[in-house]
């Protein structure tokens, strides 16, 4: 018999996959589609900096532990697979085009709270260090230990490891009903079957939510849309993640700019749209006037799993003694993948737990859009 079944192959899914043989747990994965296909693909693969050991709130915890991580993986699975997921130290800049030339102050306040590097640029600053920015900018604020990943390339090379380390995986797989019996799961039935197991994890992202409320679970997760346009041009005008609130550019190193994201509230509908499309190439031109020169080369979006109070659902699920859950990462998915793995490595095998996980329990008492820390 499987020691635990993985539901949902997206990032979270199979990086607790990874954690978890490579501590000697057998593993199968379940996925209703392609493994990585989802979100996962879709993401621009941005890496926030952390530091666990200043962070007070878990979720930045959670942060820091996944940004130690992050190298250390990425090393692995290239010496593993050979395959290069583009893991990348290229700084991030954080800018404003109008308003006040201190409305960064206490995100700058933030940051260096956690003991993270946070310098503050005025617009001549801002201009020397990337001279294509807008040259309205008013201020900016630098990390210069912000990194970047690609994504599908990260997948793959985690799908490549989990192959080549025996897991079991099953795309095209969807999970119907997970079997419960005298309190715990006994079997995840597809169309094809029912899989056995000791443990069951529930990761499957934006669809996470039915599964788990037949498991007498009520979250709050929804999917929430994001469209992304790539843009190509060489040579780079920039070198910087270059960020405006919710919106960012993402350089990657072969020419391609990844402009993102739009969040919508539309249910479960993929579909790139006109307007939203047009409306990211503006603001990649607000921000970066030569990028009016660029290529369009392609443009999609994903489903963000994204609950109520923007916090992932981690842990256990009442009531049944087997279940786990890591869910509802919203656009933290791939950040915040290695910590979430060693959580529920932790979990399964009933070790310490590297923080705690009240924040992150599937019966919390939601707020709306609880204060998370504003450095993200």
């Amino acid at each position: 018999m499987t020691d635990v079944v993985v539901v949902g192959g997206g990032v979270i899914g199979l990086s607790i996959a990874w954690e978890l043989v490579r501590h000697g747990v057998s593993v199968k994965l379940l996925d209703q589609g392609a493994f990585g296909r989802e979100a996962s693909w879709a993401g621009a693969g941005i890496l926030p900096p952390g530091n666990p050991d200043s962070a007070s709130h878990p979720y930045d915890r959670l942060r820091g532990e996944s940004c130690r991580l992050w190298p250390e993986w990425s090393a692995e699975l290239l010496e593993l697979t050979g395959i290069d997921n583009g893991f990348l130290n290229c700084g991030g800049i954080e800018i404003r085009l109008a308003g006040s030339s201190d409305q960064l102050d206490d995100l700058a306040d933030a940051w260096r709270q956690e003991h993270i590097t946070a310098e503050r640029l005025d617009r001549n600053e801002l201009l020397e260090l990337e001279p294509a920015l807008n040259p309205s900018a008013v201020v900016g604020l630098r990390l210069p230990e912000k990194c970047q990943v690609r994504n599908p390339r990260h997948t793959k090379a985690l799908l490549a490891a989990l192959a080549s380390a025996g897991v079991e995986l099953l795309p095209g797989e969807p999970v119907t009903e997970l079997i419960h019996e005298n309190g715990r799961i006994v079997a995840a039935r597809t169309s094809n079957g029912e899989h056995v197991a000791g443990q069951f994890v529930v990761a499957a992202g934006a669809w996470s939510r039915r599964l788990l409320a037949a498991c007498g679970a009520d979250v709050t997760i929804e999917p929430v849309r994001g469209q992304i346009v790539l843009l190509e041009t060489q040579p780079l005008p920039f070198t910087h993640i270059i960020g405006l609130g919710a919106r960012y550019l993402v350089p990657r190193p072969d020419g391609r700019v990844l402009v993102g994201a739009t969040e919508e509230w539309v249910g479960y509908c993929k579909q790139n749209t006109a307007d939203a499309v047009a409306g990211l190439i503006r603001f990649a031109q607000d921000l970066v006037p030569g990028l009016a020169a660029a290529k369009f080369a392609d443009c999609w979006s994903g489903l963000r799993p994204g609950a109520g109070d923007g916090l992932p659902y981690l842990g256990p699920v009442p009531g049944n003694d087997n279940l786990f859950v890591a869910a509802g990462h919203f656009r933290a998915g791939v950040q915040l993948s290695p910590g979430t793995a060693v959580l529920i490595r932790q979990l399964v095998l009933g070790q310490d737990l590297m923080l705690p996980l009240e924040t992150f329990a599937c019966d919390r008492v939601e707020r709306t859009q609880e204060a998370i820390p504003s450095a993200h």
